[in-house]
């Protein structure tokens, strides 16, 4: 990336993600009362005085703890301190220095990055001299703040900003493709992005709900950009045990409306659930691309028949996904990974498509001549043109005599042919019926 990199690191609840968010100028990073709730690196992009810069939030950093997810966590700090340009150390204002407090000023020292020490929960002058105490840490300038209420966070900006080099940005800014990876809980999301990604970009293990907040990652894929977006897994909302995975399923949704394409993983072991078929359902209500990923293929029994039995199986239970392409991978050994970004790239092409009118109207004339739409209330019902108007995605208008009586069955009718003679799979098409 063109930009410099500024990560923001600390012991838990010191108010890691309350800076970010005031910094970025969002809520990305979930907030809560409760220590160690950010767990995996949350990127943005942030601008100020005219100079951008990419800010990391990390999970609270455990020194020495056995404990799976603090394990995780420690592990990405370390790639978060490793790939930034500037070290923001947060501490507790309202607390005194803590022996990991010390662990973390030792591991930013070995590191060799530039760091910037900031004493939070700062809210005033009084304040700012207790937190002097910081300077036994041994890592030169303090800087006092308050995430909580804004105080001196223009400072710490302007300080920033001293301590970062200057880049020029890159002159290619495409958006490119966003893949938003969602699916139930350990059903394997963060295995894909990292198998896809071809790095540990993404805290994995055997715990439903690792991930909680979304992560960008971009990747190339034959010089295109791909932005992938690793998800909070979903569930029912009745199923969700506390506030703080309720706020993380709300980020899964949102990730999936900025998106443009969804790569939907099953568990093959649970098979296609209810909250699978949910959740692809609101995919395919916001007009974004789906490909189904069955991920862990290689503990399924290989049976001759198995993949076109499962498939069959999932038609049954969800029609609509016969015009999507389902995939049938294993994140962990890798096999058929490769398939998932052809099959988006094609997914993409297929929604940028835009179909000649004078071709639509060719097809659509023999095909409504021998199979017209039923006459309603007596009133025989004529379409007399047909047109794309919009791609990405593809939205076709078709000018009626009567287009309220147009029933759903033929509507789905008309989609379903459109889709087998001009390739629209993956893509959810709209039709729409307009008075001639």
């Amino acid at each position: 990336m063109s930009e410099p990199v500024i990560a923001i690191v600390g012991r838990p609840n010191v108010g890691k993600s309350t800076l970010f968010n005031r910094l970025a100028r969002k809520r990305k990073s979930i907030v809560h009362a409760r220590a160690g709730i950010t767990r995996d690196r949350v990127y943005e992009p942030v601008t100020w005085a005219g100079r951008s810069f990419i800010l990391v939030d990390t999970g609270g950093f455990v020194p020495e703890s056995t404990d799976l997810i603090e394990k995780a966590i420690r592990y990405q700090v370390q790639l978060a301190i490793a790939e930034s340009d500037l070290v923001l150390f947060i501490v507790d204002g309202g607390e005194s220095v803590t022996t990991m407090d010390y662990e973390i000023a030792r591991l930013i020292r070995r590191a060799g990055k530039n760091h910037l020490l900031v004493v939070n929960k700062c809210d005033n002058e009084k304040s700012e001299l207790t937190g002097l105490e910081f300077n036994a840490l041994g890592l030169g300038e303090i800087m006092p703040v308050s995430a909580l209420n804004g105080r001196r966070i223009g400072d710490l900006l302007d300080r920033m900003l001293d301590l970062i080099p200057v880049r020029i940005a890159a002159e290619e800014n495409v958006p490119g493709i966003k893949l938003a990876i969602v699916g139930m809980p350990n059903a394997g999301k963060s295995s894909v992005l990292n198998a896809l990604v071809g790095a540990e970009k993404a805290i994995v293990t055997d715990i439903p709900g690792t991930t909680r907040d979304s992560i960008d990652t971009t990747i190339k894929y034959y010089g295109e950009p791909v932005t992938l977006i690793d998800t909070a897994g979903l569930r029912r909302r009745r199923n969700i045990g506390d506030e703080v995975e309720f706020y993380s399923v709300l980020r899964a949704y949102r990730a999936i409306d900025r998106s443009n394409i969804v790569l939907l993983v099953v568990d093959v072991a649970k098979g296609f659930t209810h909250q699978d078929a949910g959740i692809a359902r609101y995919v395919l209500d916001q007009k974004k691309g789906l490909i189904v990923a069955i991920n862990k293929w290689d503990l399924f029994a290989r049976e001759t028949n198995s993949a076109r039995d499962f498939k069959r199986n999932l038609y049954q239970r969800f029609g609509e996904l016969e015009y999507y392409p389902v995939l049938f991978i294993s994140a962990k050994t890798r096999q058929r990974i490769h398939t998932v970004l052809a099959a988006v790239s094609q997914v993409y092409q297929n929604a940028q498509k835009r179909v000649n009118t004078a071709e639509l109207n060719k097809f659509f004339e023999g095909l409504i001549s021998r199979t017209p739409p039923p006459a309603v209330q007596g009133k025989i019902i004529r379409i007399k043109f047909v047109t794309q108007v919009k791609t990405a995605p593809p939205v076709f208008v078709f000018f009626t005599n009567e287009p309220r009586l147009i029933k759903e069955e033929y509507r789905r009718f008309l989609e379903n042919r459109l889709r087998q003679q001009f390739d629209f799979e993956g893509v959810p098409l709209t039709i729409a019926f307009r008075s001639k």
